[in-house]
């Protein structure tokens, strides 16, 4: 093989491993929250299941970063480093469920109230 020919192998193994271990995906909070003045009930258990889903699925993102983290700094100088960008990560995504879980279960007690 040529040298030339070594290295776009090398690049290209490079760029399959990579995107076999491709960062885990920041999860989406629901698209929208019903009104509680205004929804039905089968729109706030609509909702309901939709944030019982997305709480699954910011846990499944700490699960991803943890596993990410061990894959990533396995033998690396610079475990620390990883771990607080991982951290910061998951803080995100955990307070922005915080945040629209409030914001829910505020149009729930109002809707409770109007039923």
């Amino acid at each position: 093989m040529t040298n030339a020919m070594v290295r776009w192998v090398s690049v290209l193994a490079l760029t399959v491993s990579y995107s076999a271990h491709a960062d885990c995906a920041f999860p989406k909070a629901p698209a929208s929250i019903p009104d509680g003045k205004s929804a039905s009930q089968e729109e706030m258990v609509a909702a309901m299941a939709a944030f019982k889903a997305y709480n699954e699925e910011v846990n499944a993102f700490g699960q991803c970063l943890e596993q990410e983290t061990k894959d990533k700094a396995a033998g690396t100088a610079q475990l620390m480093q990883l771990k607080t960008m991982q951290s910061k990560k998951l803080n995100a995504a955990v307070d922005e469920l915080q945040a629209k879980a409030k914001q829910f279960n505020e149009q729930v007690r109002i809707f409770k109230a109007r039923t």
